[in-house]
């Protein structure tokens, strides 16, 4: 039979996944934005932000009263700690979506510079790092966490190539200006949503297992693989 302390960690697991739906599909919607100029769809993201920062107020006071009233400790302790951490990621990719859109719609009526192959790329491998990360926190899977962690460079080398080329593009054409700049902007934005699909996942290793890997640091003999839990997650 189940306590009343893992009762309400199942509730705050389930608020965590609604949430976590309407992220992603904040996100999906921003893409759609981006590749199909889809300016009727950008202002469906724009108000798809305000039920995101609800919920996360509402997780948030799930938290406390977790602490305050049921007293977890050990691993329960540290999923409602990683819990807190990872709101606060997810209410970020979702303003990252809102972001994405409105630049988005500042290119209205700015002809293409050329057709987007890399930021639709990029755009494609951070969604499955959110994916993932989510996936990793639902099970547990600290294999999958780690998975995840791995493939942020590639998304920070792709922002990099993105960035370069726009530059070029800057440089042999004055006019190109205002459209490549957005798109430069648009890229930093894809690429936190990486980051932040990174952050959700450091937090699964450290509810799981006690572990800290911020700034994938877990090879480092000298570093101390736990950190108090009263810290909460790195």
């Amino acid at each position: 039979m189940e306590t009343h302390l893992q009762q309400q960690l199942e509730a705050l697991k389930s608020a965590l996944l609604r949430m976590a739906s309407l992220v992603e599909e904040q996100i999906a919607r921003a893409i759609t934005v981006l590749v199909e100029r889809d300016f009727e769809l950008c202002e469906q993201v724009i108000r798809g932000d305000q039920p995101i920062d609800a919920m996360e107020l509402e997780i948030d006071d799930q938290c406390i009263r977790l602490l305050a009233l049921q007293h977890p400790i050990a691993r329960d302790l540290r999923f409602v700690a990683a819990s807190m951490k990872i709101t606060i990621d997810l209410e970020r990719m979702g303003d990252i979506a809102v972001n994405i859109a409105k630049k988005t719609r500042k290119l209205s009526g700015m002809p293409h510079l050329k057709p987007l192959i890399d930021l639709p790329r990029m755009a494609a491998l951070s969604q499955s790092m959110v994916k993932d990360s989510l996936n990793a926190f639902v099970r547990g899977d600290e294999q999958l966490a780690m998975d995840v962690c791995a493939r942020d460079e590639e998304v920070n080398q792709l922002q990099d190539q993105i960035f370069q080329e726009l530059v070029a593009c800057m440089v042999e054409d004055s006019g190109s200006v205002p459209q490549a700049l957005q798109l430069i902007f648009i890229s930093r934005h894809i690429e936190r949503l990486g980051d932040h699909a990174t952050n959700i996942a450091e937090g699964v290793v450290y509810f799981s297992e006690g572990r800290v890997i911020k700034h994938h640091g877990t090879d480092d003999p000298n570093q101390s693989p736990t950190r108090p839990v009263s810290g909460g997650p790195a």
